[in-house]
């Protein structure tokens, strides 16, 4: 039975729309005099923020401006040093974007009394998320544990920050872990645990929208949007795909089901 979910935090338990980083990532190339979009910023998403700026400096048309910026290829001092910016900005927006997204700690609690254990993985660092999770607490939602990025060898999609928040959990069995995220890579996190892994589709970075934005869109856009959303993340192959975390506890029920009969169809 399934005695742990962990969870990814911005799109996922907060921040609808995983916007926090998005306006970061945009203003910090731009204090670099390189212009991105934030359709450049979301695609690497859910990696460690080192990587992630890195990732950025290696698509085409951004490499290009650095050259004729700097007249050199990025290297990886100028990475460390555009992290040391972009951190300050980060945690600006974090506080702005730290709302819990609906649903959330209605399903946590429900969880918790079926005696499942909470915990969060992020590709936050520890000081980042030191800003998130008070104003998260705030609001109820505190999960029982949280690794963030940097706090083990290899981050995402290493399964090594989840296998690690399990650990802390109490629980050394994957098959008896939900990892529960937005982002490809964050799914592979958990797939390469061999856990059991759930997409969230709309509230998080596959679908890029604000919670109001979404509500206002004409439905055939809305259906469009949604689908796409889907199919991103469908295609790391994760367990199930659903909307948002309140779609959640059916999808809890319907594992433990599954793996019941196995066990059933393993005695018989």
């Amino acid at each position: 039975m399934i005695k742990a979910v962990i969870f990814d935090w911005a799109g996922t338990t907060v921040d609808f729309g995983s916007r926090a980083p998005m306006g970061a990532f945009v203003n910090l190339f731009k204090e670099y005099g390189i212009e991105i979009t934030i359709e450049d910023a979301r695609r690497p998403m859910g990696v460690n923020k080192w990587n992630h700026i890195d990732e950025l400096l290696q698509f085409p048309h951004i490499q290009s401006q650095w050259v004729k910026v700097y007249g050199r290829m990025p290297t990886s001092v100028d990475v460390d040093e555009m992290l040391q910016a972009f951190t300050p900005m980060n945690m600006e927006s974090i506080r702005q974007y730290s709302q819990l997204i609906p649903g959330v700690r209605e399903v946590v609690t429900l969880l918790r009394a079926r005696g499942i254990r909470i915990g969060a993985t992020t590709g936050y660092t520890r000081e980042l998320a030191n800003v998130l999770m008070p104003l998260a607490a705030e609001q109820g939602y505190a999960p029982d544990a949280c690794v963030c990025a940097g706090e083990t060898e290899q981050g995402r999609p290493s399964p090594q920050m989840v296998a690690h928040c399990a650990s802390l959990l109490g629980i050394s069995d994957p098959s008896e872990v939900i990892k529960v995220d937005d982002t490809v890579p964050g799914l592979m996190e958990g797939i390469n645990f061999n856990c059991w892994t759930v997409g969230v589709s709309v509230t998080g970075n596959a679908m890029g929208l604000s919670l109001e934005e979404y509500q206002d869109l004409p439905d055939s856009d809305r259906t469009l949007k949604e689908n796409h959303a889907r199919q991103e993340l469908q295609q790391c192959q994760p367990t199930v795909v659903i909307d948002s975390v309140e779609n959640l506890l059916p999808v809890v029920d319907e594992i433990n089901d599954r793996i019941i009969s196995k066990k059933r169809s393993a005695a018989a």
